[in-house]
């Protein structure tokens, strides 16, 4: 059904000064007359003034998407004036791209419904659509925040839907590509020194030798891997409320309703979405997201891992291991001239640490349910967006400005080779275990080189030298890294 245009030439913001009059079912209340939000979300600031934690604004545009997608619905099915209707979506596309992003200034602490956040979106397009209607605001608007905007809807299954179209937005928009391409970069760098052998390193103490490929496409396969397990996890959260309102029964809201209102939001968004085969789970339980943000924490455990490793690896210049040169990016004290530090690295960690601890805030939380609704939504969507954008960003900037500039300092993982002591695991299978130790502590106690100390405890010199070779006891690096080997 095609809808009557809206006057896209009107200002967005109400140029008024002062306040006006609006009203909900608890009476009267005064609210800035610059603003768009109405009597309830004036309420909820002055009920729910907790710290200054606000509101994600991404689940706001994705409220806006839910209420278009809702806005859609009815009126193709002859509920909702078309009229009234293109007005209250192209409201509603407003608030999807950001531009009444101020109009939105909740806090998370507030009903775990999100009540407050649901009327702030409903008012804020109501009276948008009427002004863009030719309407007033407030007592003298067109367009009712319950009547039109909520038609059909409840928090308890719109707050929901938003969440998992605001998670899916940011995790597929934000999260994974950034994600995939670090993973890319080390991969890079991986293949280029798949053949520099290094040595390997258990317990903090020396092993025997590796490539610098194969450690860091070790790396990368912790990071694909993670990627594609949060990748896995978004299919729970592509099953929508939407349609169940108050308990999941559907109260209100014809038959039909919220699968049509899924298939719209597909269509709008490109997500696979669906309606929630069970509309009691899907408001009773966080189940989704608590999944999802299993998953963050899952990537934010692989990129701690080779965010270390590199710290490690850098350390020095002089008195470390120095086998990475980092970027210098910057100043590292403020005291200390000429000192380097491996800051982006730092910033990964803290960002690590960040989101596993949000995590557990995500599983307390969703342990939250009681009957037919969880009611601690609030936080956990506040936590999973802020994971979700954290990890995206962090993962760019390691990338960008330490990750791409890393080179080799060749010489010192060299050196680090030739002084090894493990290399005499590859003595163990000729003269035996304990012989083999007896040569390792030998060389250690006496600063000795591996060598002096086998030939002086009987090996002989060319055995040692055709046995004890770094470079065959790396396995096959170029299989490992799926390069072609001409040479073997």
């Amino acid at each position: 059904m095609p809808f009557p245009k809206a006057d896209h030439d009107l200002p967005i913001g109400t140029g008024a000064t002062g306040t006006r009059a609006e009203t909900d079912a608890m009476g009267e209340i005064d609210v800035p007359a610059e603003h768009y939000w109405g009597a309830q979300t004036q309420r909820a600031l002055q009920h729910f003034a907790i710290g200054d934690d606000r509101m994600p604004v991404a689940l706001y545009r994705a409220y806006g998407i839910v209420k278009q997608a809702a806005a859609l619905v009815n009126a193709e099915a002859g509920r909702l004036d078309p009229n009234l209707a293109a007005a209250i979506v192209h409201a509603c596309e407003e608030v999807a791209e950001g531009s009444l992003d101020d109009e939105f200034p909740l806090y998370v602490w507030q009903s775990g419904s999100g009540t407050q956040s649901n009327m702030n979106v409903n008012e804020v397009v109501a009276n948008r659509a009427s002004q863009l209607l030719a309407g007033g605001l407030g007592r003298d608007r067109i367009v009712h925040p319950n009547d039109h905007v909520n038609l059909a809807q409840s928090t308890n299954d719109t707050f929901p839907t938003a969440m998992h179209v605001a998670t899916l937005l940011e995790v597929r928009d934000g999260t994974l590509p950034q994600v995939l391409a670090l993973a890319a970069a080390i991969g890079d760098r991986a293949r280029r020194w798949a053949d520099v052998v290094k040595i390997g390193r258990t317990h903090l103490q020396d092993a025997t030798p590796l490539t610098v490929g194969q450690e860091w496409s070790g790396w990368e396969a912790q990071l694909r891997d993670a990627a594609s397990r949060l990748e896995q996890s978004l299919d729970a959260i592509c099953e929508l409320a939407a349609g169940g309102t108050a308990v999941g029964t559907g109260i209100n809201a014809p038959d039909g309703f919220g699968e049509a209102v899924a298939a719209k939001l597909a269509e709008l968004t490109g997500l696979p979405l669906v309606t929630a085969r069970n509309k009691f789970a899907a408001q009773g339980s966080l189940d989704g997201m608590v999944a999802v943000s299993a998953a963050l924490r899952g990537v934010a455990v692989a990129l701690m891992k080779a965010a270390n490793d590199m710290r490690w690896l850098s350390s020095g210049p002089r008195a470390g291991l120095h086998e990475l040169r980092l970027p210098e990016n910057e100043p590292g004290s403020s005291i200390m001239p000429g000192k380097v530090n491996p800051t982006q690295q730092e910033a990964a960690v803290m960002v690590a640490l960040q989101v596993i601890g949000e995590d557990s805030i995500v599983a307390a939380a969703g342990a939250q349910g009681n009957f037919e609704l969880n009611t601690m939504r609030p936080i956990v969507i506040q936590n999973v967006l802020h994971s979700a954008r954290i990890l995206g960003d962090v993962c760019g900037t390691l990338r960008l400005h330490s990750v791409e500039g890393i080179e080799l300092d060749r010489e010192a993982v060299a050196e680090h080779v030739d002084r090894s002591l493990m290399l005499v695991t590859a003595l163990s299978p000729h003269i035996g275990y304990d012989k083999a130790a007896a040569i390792a502590h030998k060389a250690d106690h006496e600063g000795t080189t591996l060598r002096e100390a086998a030939i002086g405890l009987g090996v002989d010199a060319a055995d040692f030298d055709r046995i004890v070779d770094p470079a065959t006891m790396v396995g096959d690096p170029r299989r490992d890294l799926g390069l072609e080997d001409p040479g073997r």
